[in-house]
């Protein structure tokens, strides 16, 4: 019984908050993965326009919630989540003809490239807030659990409750969705099998007919998707405020990185990975091992904790570095940073 309520514990303060989150973080590294393997900049206002996609959900939630409209037991953004992404894909591609453009025309160095998305980020983030302020802001309606503590610990008789919130499940199983169509897309369709062929060698793509303006307005159509459907599904779980979407640009970019920077399976992989570490390190494990080995005495006042939760975004920093420093091309062999 001592094992069972262990486990619950470790499924309800590790391993479901890590697998919603590293499916948020899985999301948004295949948006930074998929800009730099055709486009091939790393974009630094990734983090930012999904603030501002996701202020546009917020919004538009609101305005569903005020004329009565709901799909209860879900949350009424999934109804805002299309508009959102049409109008963000629109404000992407303006960007893109308004800055980007010119410097492709150039040919100019990567690096150009990066500075100048450094600076549609401050532009960016200055467009979210003014459009929806500074203050947190909760938008997730709809059904809360899908399993509570006390209907948990009813049912089992454990001394522990399992709590499954409905945000939760549903980051999941729609970041699953999300991939598995976009897998198909590039791989079993004609644009995708395109964009593709443009990522891998961009002469012999031209040279085979490959339109590049085409390529590149559907490479921001999808990654201004994925970056509005991520950053819902983090605002949902958590909460929105315009500043954690720049602090989470790290983590994103570190699941990039570790996973491979323009290999899809690897920001995925890279997603789930830095996620856990993240919230492996930061938790205190001594409620688990209380109940996994009882006879074991951590002392008074330790937690078991190796890092605290403020310490959550070094986690990833490191994981950053470290692989870097050893293998840039990252765990799937993507391109060299």
């Amino acid at each position: 019984m001592d094992i069972l309520n262990g486990l619950v514990v470790f499924l309800n303060f590790v391993f479901i908050p890590a697998a919603a989150y590293g499916a948020q973080l899985a999301l948004g590294a295949l948006g930074v993965t998929l800009i730099y393997g055709i486009l091939r900049f790393s974009n630094f206002a990734h983090g930012d326009t999904m603030a501002f996609g996701t202020a546009i959900v917020i919004l538009l939630t609101w305005g569903l919630q005020a004329l009565g409209v709901s799909i209860f037991p879900l949350p009424t953004a999934l109804l805002a989540l299309p508009l959102a992404i049409a109008l963000t894909a629109l404000l992407v591609l303006g960007t893109d003809r308004a800055v980007y453009r010119f410097y492709r025309k150039q040919k100019a160095a990567p690096i150009i490239f990066v500075m100048a998305s450094v600076g549609v980020m401050f532009v960016m983030n200055g467009l979210t807030r003014l459009l929806i302020g500074v203050n947190e802001q909760r938008f997730d309606d709809g059904a809360r659990f899908i399993i509570d503590v006390r209907t948990f610990r009813e049912m089992t008789g454990l001394a522990e409750g399992l709590a499954l919130r409905s945000t939760q499940a549903l980051t999941v199983v729609l970041a699953f969705a999300v991939m598995v169509a976009l897998f198909w897309f590039l791989n079993r369709t004609r644009s995708g099998k395109a964009m593709r062929a443009y990522s891998d060698n961009e002469d012999l793509a031209l040279l085979s007919g490959i339109d590049p303006e085409r390529v590149v307005r559907l490479t921001w159509i999808i990654a201004a998707g994925l970056m509005v459907i991520a950053g819902t599904l983090y605002g949902l779980d958590k909460s929105f405020r315009p500043f954690n979407y720049f602090q989470i640009l790290l983590p994103i970019f570190a699941a990039a990185i570790v996973g491979g920077l323009g290999n899809p399976l690897g920001a995925i992989a890279g997603g789930f990975l830095v996620a856990f570490s993240e919230v492996a390190v930061t938790y205190p494990w001594v409620r688990v091992v209380s109940y996994i080995a009882p006879w074991y005495d951590p002392g008074q006042g330790n937690l078991m904790q190796l890092l605290g939760t403020e310490y959550k975004f070094a986690v990833s920093f490191v994981i950053l570095i470290v692989v870097l420093l050893f293998k840039p091309t990252g765990l799937f062999r993507g391109k060299s940073v």
